[in-house]
């Protein structure tokens, strides 16, 4: 399976993510992940994330496309991989279609975990009392929900037109929504 996972906070990505590399056999790559083992590895790459992320700044795309070109590249992808956070807009999309070219394979599908607005804000909010996430309130998940619906759609559109998006409702019991997901990638 070569995935990519889309979905809104709160939609359990990082839950289902785990469950669905499990279940096929494939390494989870998330870009957060990607980041912190270039800055701890002290990777020239690190190195310029970091700059960035000092600064407050987003981490360029030509920074992230090479740090996911790289991990890409490693052997235990070789057979599949899901990605998790990337890619996160149109333009990376196509890079990532560059990437699997060089690598001589494509994607098989882009899995969109679909939830409603107001339940994974209650979760969240859950999550922040749970973890003690001060800046996690109302206003502030609303915002990242917003920003997350504006940047995606053009990454969900872009995939639907290739027939590669399933969308697959992320609501109900952990279980049930793996099993939908599952389904969904064996279509």
């Amino acid at each position: 399976m070569r995935a990519v996972l889309l979905g809104p906070p709160g939609a359990g990505k990082g839950t289902q993510a785990a469950r669905l590399t499990e279940r096929f056999g494939v390494p989870a790559i998330s870009t957060g992940d990607i980041f912190r083992a270039n800055v701890k590895g002290g990777t020239e790459l690190g190195r310029k994330a970091q700059e960035y992320m000092n600064a407050g700044q987003l981490v360029p795309d030509e920074v992230t496309n090479a740090m996911v070109r790289a991990r890409l590249a490693e052997d235990d992808a070789a057979a599949g991989f899901l990605l998790d956070g990337y890619p996160r807009n149109p333009e990376q999309a196509v890079e990532l279609d560059s990437m699997l070219a060089d690598l001589g394979v494509e994607l098989d599908v882009a899995i969109e975990i679909t939830a409603d607005f107001d339940v994974v804000t209650e979760r969240l909010l859950k999550r922040a009392e749970i973890e003690g996430r001060a800046d996690d309130t109302e206003p502030v998940i609303r915002k990242r929900l917003e920003v997350y619906a504006t940047s995606t759609a053009p990454l969900t559109a872009f995939y639907a037109g290739r027939g590669l998006l399933v969308q697959v409702d992320g609501l109900g019991e952990i279980d049930e929504v793996t099993e939908r997901l599952v389904a969904a990638v064996a279509r």
